[in-house]
């Protein structure tokens, strides 16, 4: 057998990018006789580390002599951004490179001027190693999961996992809608919040707010790792979202799910991968993203907020039917 072709894949954030890196990893691995490096950064590694696909994961830094020692015949480029380029002059091997459209997003942004392709991320990550002879095998995203030993919350009862984070605050439901949407639900059902540290608050303030939990507990587990959170996710009965790194670990286990969308929008190509299960709420006070990553929102009243109750609890009753 000839010897494997070493890779090189660079995504160097987000955690939400990285995950959706795994159908190209996984393909690569499959259908070429490779040996698959990864470069991020080291807060991400976590969700790659027990990817069977992966021979070596390595941590981005300024110094790249350890890189040059591998030898690599070949680099992928998923960032493409000032750091990729330089690591790829250091390095001096041939490399395909991630097409960003920067402009094509620009102008649908600011003017709804769309000449974005109408392509998942994922397939656009396809395009960049199509003439690596490597196909789109369209399976979901992979997440494995690696065991914790830190207590997470178990129950025979089933359970409605909710994700209170997001990078920016204009892609987060407030309070209120979410204490609205508990009090509607009739069913006997749990709920568990999930979610960082900073989420950890709001996460206390519903459960202090709300005042009609008939047939329901509601847990408060933010501030978990992101191995536990997602084993929380695996086992949960529906999966509540907002637009987050969460979402597409949640798609890798196909699961019962409803996200919500207001500054940013599927049409940027980031909604849940190959999950027929998936249900999206997006809000209609703006048709076109307000930016890139909802940092900014252009409405007074941050978009995601415009989502009602109503419309989340009969997005859930759809699944419950």
């Amino acid at each position: 057998m000839s010897k494997p072709i070493k890779i090189l894949v660079i995504r160097l954030s987000s955690m939400g990018d990285i995950v959706l890196t795994t159908p190209v990893v996984r393909c690569l691995n499959k259908q070429l006789n490779t040996e698959i490096h990864f470069l991020t950064k080291k807060e991400y590694v976590c969700l790659l580390d027990n990817n069977p696909y992966i021979h070596q994961i390595h941590v981005y830094n300024k110094d790249y002599s350890n890189l040059k020692n591998i030898r690599f015949d070949k680099i992928i480029d998923l960032q493409n951004n000032f750091k990729s380029f330089k690591l790829k002059l250091f390095l001096g091997v041939k490399s395909v490179s991630f097409k960003k459209l920067n402009l094509e997003r620009w102008l649908l942004i600011h003017f709804n001027i769309n000449f974005m392709p109408n392509k998942h991320i994922v397939d656009r990550y396809f395009d960049t190693v199509l003439n690596l002879g490597v196909s789109n095998d369209h399976k979901s995203v992979d997440y494995f999961i690696k065991k914790e030993k830190s207590k997470i919350y178990t129950s025979k009862n089933k359970y409605l996992c909710w994700s209170l984070s997001a990078s920016h605050e204009n892609k987060k439901l407030s309070s209120k809608q979410i204490i609205e949407t508990i009090n509607k639900i009739q069913e006997k059902i749990d709920v568990v919040f999930i979610g960082g540290q900073k989420e950890n608050n709001q996460a206390e303030e519903i459960i202090k707010l709300n005042t009609n939990l008939k047939n329901k507990d509601v847990y408060n587990f933010c501030g978990l790792s992101i191995n536990e959170s997602a084993v929380i996710i695996k086992d949960c009965k529906l999966f509540f979202t907002n637009d987050t790194g969460m979402m597409h670990i949640a798609s890798s286990f196909n699961k019962c799910m409803i996200s919500f969308w207001g500054c940013t929008k599927p049409v940027l190509g980031f909604s849940p991968y190959v999950n027929e299960n998936s249900k999206m709420l997006i809000s209609s006070s703006r048709k076109n993203p307000c930016s890139k990553h909802g940092k900014s929102c252009k409405k007074s009243k941050s978009c995601i907020k415009s989502i009602s109750s109503e419309e989340i609890y009969n997005a859930y009753l759809s699944f419950i039917e």
